[in-house]
């Protein structure tokens, strides 16, 4: 390569990663995958070594990537007493075997090396002082972090407070990682659809776009965790990084069950083979494995580069891909009208599943990737769950091949497409006479977690197809003929619905509010607004300045709000839907006692009563329930398979740890426990478990 055409390439590259970076560690939305991104540093870092006078200060490979907003960050920044770097990383044993080949040049001391589990998660930073937690900071750029305290305070694995009886360093920060378990991605995700949201592309951006959340309360709802594995303590006397990683644990701090010692490099393979089968079994995302010079002192000798240490690497687990052939790309048309591309495959085998389809998000995705029908492209499973195209194999394009356009037309409604100023996305304005979000309404408002009618997608697609169904409460005035007339339904099918049906009338305000499908109206911000407004009509005539008073809407959802509420359709419907006698106002319940007034009671575990009912008693004798076990912590209460997390944080603190009867017990002066006639744990929070009280 020419010097010209080598300096042209640096400066590509450079611009490329940086716009990598930023959607990566500020918008959590990257585009490509993370072995895309680190072939293009290494591209940038073998160019550089070439032609060394290129190199400057600001490139990537002399930074670690950051994660700060330069321009009106809500947080607010500190510097962290030592450097957060980042680690080397590969995905080569060869290259692992230069890197131990490497650290043998460089120090004539005896050592070993300590491997450890690569959680995919978001760095933090804690900083403890005299035993108590005294800020957190993610990573930032590797000098500065954003304070995100209050959000780390919900993760109950995370003491404020040390163990006592140890001897633990004056002052000492302690780098980890913060994740989401699969689970907890999941049901992010699972609602993130069910309301037309972009889901995360998998469990780290989700977890680094949580940790940035300013709502704490909200963060407490996302399950988030939290490892550790590296402690710095100056003027510690530790001699290994293994031995400061036992000690922390005993101290209380959360620390990896899964590291090893190991005394060779091989062993170091065998550990790294080992872990590429295992990992899939376990309940959180891992990448790689992390391997450390153990010994302080050999640390400390072989030192730092500007951006990594030069006694640590990362062992990078390759990405199950496939290739395969994109056959077409359908447009689906949600309840919003968010339309929404999603490329048909040739099925592919990918991770012990069949892959057929795979969503392409927006028009802005399709173009960066420059998919096109034809294209083969490669596949890999998000965070090992969501399959997505991660890059087009251009040297297999067809010659034929022609760029992919947009539609500009609503491909059910034929209605012109308008692209939403806030969003990526283009939406169909015809929320009346579009089909797919007629049905997408029915749909909603019938499932399980709304009204829970039983009505699936094939008989609503017959009833609207037929025009016996348009708006939400044509379902309440449907005659017993017209559903006769669906396919297969029998009179059993006409009975069972007519019950649900009946059963709706029943159910608590908000999860009315929910299945009305108000834009960005989720479940628990519907069950907040039920809550904070009392009834539908106060919702109605409430501004935007009393809308955003309420602790989980800001302003984007209440200008949601107060778009549907001015609509004179809706208001229709809801007019409608309360003469059909639908539940618009929370049922108001008065104080039981206040046997609990000023407690607050964190609740862990099974209980003889749904937890939903529990929460409402505890409230109704004036109690408070917790987010999470910290000092303000009056009792835990323990059913059966309480959280092993809670209770170690709870004997921590000092917190009493009580079981039901003794909280029944503990509230006696107001009134009998209540009746433990279910014994199951649906969550559901009908408003009519109250009448238990």
């Amino acid at each position: 390569m020419e010097k010209t055409e080598a300096k042209n390439r640096i400066e590509s590259l450079r611009k490329e990663i940086a716009e990598h970076n930023r959607r990566y560690y500020v918008e959590n939305t990257p585009i490509i995958s993370d072995y895309a991104f680190d072939a293009l540093l290494r591209e940038l870092t073998q160019l550089e070594a070439l032609y060394p006078e290129f190199i400057t200060e600001d490139s990537p490979t002399q930074k670690v990537g950051s994660d700060l907003k330069k321009e009106n960050s809500p947080f607010k920044q500190y510097k962290h007493l030592h450097p957060m770097l980042s680690l080397a990383n590969t995905y080569s044993i060869e290259e692992l075997k230069e890197f131990d080949a490497r650290v043998r040049r460089l120090t004539d001391k005896p050592f070993t090396y300590n491997c450890e589990l690569k959680f995919d998660g978001t760095g933090i930073n804690l900083l403890y002082r005299n035993g108590v937690l005294i800020r957190a900071l993610t990573r930032g750029d590797g000098a500065s972090g954003d304070d995100v305290t209050r959000n780390i305070r919900t993760i109950s694995s995370i003491p404020e407070k040390l163990n006592e009886g140890f001897s633990y360093p004056p002052e000492f920060e302690i780098r980890g990682e913060v994740y989401m378990p699969f689970e907890a991605f999941d049901k992010l995700n699972y609602d993130k659809i069910l309301n037309e949201e972009q889901p995360f592309a998998n469990p780290r951006n989700a977890a680094a776009g949580t940790l940035k959340m300013l709502d704490s309360s909200q963060v407490a709802k996302r399950g988030l965790k939290c490892v550790l594995y590296h402690l710095i303590a100056p003027d510690s006397d530790f001699e290994l990084h293994s031995q400061t990683l036992s000690n922390a644990f005993s101290w209380g701090l959360p620390i990896s069950e899964h590291s090893k010692k190991c005394n060779t490099i091989d062993e170091v393979v065998e550990y790294i083979t080992s872990w590429d089968t295992k990992r899939t079994s376990l309940p959180y995302p891992t990448d790689g494995v992390v391997v450390k010079v153990d010994e302080l002192s050999v640390q400390q000798a072989l030192g730092y580069t500007a951006k990594t240490p030069r006694w640590a690497v990362a062992y990078k687990f390759k990405p199950e891909e496939a290739l395969t052939k994109v056959l077409s790309i359908d447009y689906q048309v949600g309840r919003s009208g968010a339309v929404t591309p999603v490329a048909n495959l040739e099925p592919v085998q990918l991770s012990g599943t069949t892959v057929k389809r795979a969503t392409l998000h927006n028009a802005e995705q399709m173009q960066i990737l420059n998919i096109r029908i034809g294209d083969y492209v490669y596949v890999e499973k998000g965070g090992e769950i969501i399959p997505k195209i991660t890059r087009v194999e251009l040297d297999k394009r067809p010659a034929d091949s022609r760029q992919f356009e947009f539609p500009k037309l609503c491909p059910s409604c034929s209605t012109p497409l308008i692209k939403d100023p806030e969003q990526a996305k283009f939406f169909c304005p015809n929320s009346e006479g579009c089909l797919p979000q007629i049905e997408g309404r029915f749909l909603h408002f019938c499932s399980r977690k709304a009204l829970d009618i039983n009505l699936g997608e094939v008989a609503i697609d017959q009833l609207c197809q037929k025009g016996y169904i348009k708006r939400i409460e044509d379902l309440y005035s449907l005659s017993d003929l017209q559903l006769l007339s669906l396919e297969k339904w029998k009179e059993k099918s006409v009975k069972n619905f007519r019950a649900s049906l009946q059963k709706s009338k029943e159910i608590p305000f908000g999860r009315v509010l929910y299945g009305l499908g108000i834009k960005l109206i989720g479940e628990t911000t519907a069950k907040a607004l039920a809550t904070g407004f009392k009834n539908i009509d106060n919702i109605i005539e409430a501004n935007m300045e009393a809308l955003t008073a309420m602790e989980d809407v800001g302003p984007t959802v209440a200008q949601a709000i107060v778009d549907f509420c001015s609509n004179e359709q809706n208001l229709q419907t809801i007019a409608a839907l309360k003469k059909a006698g639908l539940q618009f106002e929370s049922k108001s319940q008065a104080p039981v006692s206040d046997e609990l007034k000023g407690m607050t009671i964190m609740i862990t575990g099974n209980y003889s009563i749904p937890r939903e009912t529990m929460k409402l008693y505890i409230e109704a004798h004036g109690g408070k329930v917790g987010s999470s076990v910290s000092s303000s912590t009056t009792y835990l209460l323990a059913g059966t398979k309480p959280g092993d997390s809670k209770i170690a944080k709870a004997q921590k603190l000092g917190i009493p740890i009580i079981s039901e009867e003794e909280f029944y017990a503990i509230a006696a002066g107001g009134s009998d426990p209540p009746q433990k006639e279910s014994a199951t744990n649906d969550d559901s929070g009908d408003d009519n478990q109250l009448k238990l009280f």
